[in-house]
């Protein structure tokens, strides 16, 4: 399979693409972040690209039960109850800006109770120096764990037992186990990805369990069903492919973003763009934060 630009390239480092039926007012949108430009975008029906700057960076963005959304921003976070990020409270930062190594918050996602977790990254990409953190429904944080290098992809199982989670430079997606009294436990090997074939990034799970892991590096996007065997490849143009999820009205179709970073400017023209194809298969609706 192999998927089509839906629009021309216009991120930096495109990331976390989420598709939400109502950000406030019964506003339905696929929206992502450029990163490091510190913005959300937003897809419009004609293929231009709405922005909404929030920081320095947008790492990832999740919407909030009773419309809205939440933005991890480099070390805290910025919510909104508006469409268009019009009225931003933001919570103060969890680590302080001289920490060392310096570090930022990458990727993450909702748990079924309402709980943001949001891992992070060092600028440097200091083996072991990030962490995964929890922001409760009541704006409070808390540590999870250490000991990670490039937190990517959280995401939740149908059932909402199990957590599939990468740190990216260790080639595995692991899965957890997941309740609400204990979180996030039993970490275990999912998926070992071969040297190869580029770096597992972001991820989304389908409505049959199956695993979609963007490959950095790897110009595809792959899934792995319930079982952790291959069952699909997609086929993406530019090489640095960084986070899958399904969209539309029906949830139906697969959409990717790219990223350019570190790339020189004449060399890979799509980069950047967005993608997309339809699988075949249907995705999960994206589980708000419940703060």
């Amino acid at each position: 399979m192999k998927a089509e630009a839906v629009s021309t390239p216009h991120t930096y480092h495109g990331e976390g693409v989420i598709w939400h039926n109502d950000w406030g007012n019964g506003h339905a949108a696929l929206r992502y972040v450029d990163m490091l430009a510190g913005d959300v975008l937003e897809l419009q029906d004609d293929g231009d690209v709405r922005r909404f700057h929030v920081g320095d960076v947008a790492a990832a963005l999740r919407p909030r039960l009773g419309g809205g959304a939440i933005v991890a921003t480099e070390r805290g976070f910025a919510l909104t109850r508006s469409a268009d990020f019009d009225d931003i409270e933001r919570i103060d930062d969890l680590w302080p800006a001289d920490h060392e190594p310096h570090t930022r918050f990458n990727d993450g996602g909702c748990s079924p109770d309402g709980s943001f977790y949001m891992g992070s990254m060092a600028y440097d990409q200091s083996e072991g120096a990030a962490s995964m953190w929890r922001l409760d429904p009541n704006h409070m944080p808390s540590h999870v764990f250490g000991d990670v290098t490039i937190s990517n992809g959280l995401c939740w199982s149908p059932d909402g037992t199990l957590a599939y989670y990468n740190d990216t430079p260790t080639r595995t997606i692991q899965v957890f186990d997941w309740n609400p009294e204990d979180g996030l436990v039993n970490p275990r090997p999912f998926v070992r990805l071969e040297d190869d074939i580029g770096y597992p990034d972001g991820l989304t799970v389908d409505a049959e369990g199956g695993v979609w892991t963007a490959l950095f590096g790897g110009s595809a996007v792959r899934r792995y069903d319930a079982a952790g065997e291959l069952s699909e490849i997609v086929e993406v143009g530019p090489s640095q492919v960084t986070c899958p999820a399904f969209g539309g009205i029906n949830l139906d179709t697969l959409y990717i973003t790219t990223s350019r970073e570190n790339l020189p400017d004449d060399a890979e023209p799509e980069a950047g763009a967005l993608f997309a194809c339809t699988p075949g298969v249907i995705g999960l609706p994206t589980l708000p934060y419940g703060g």
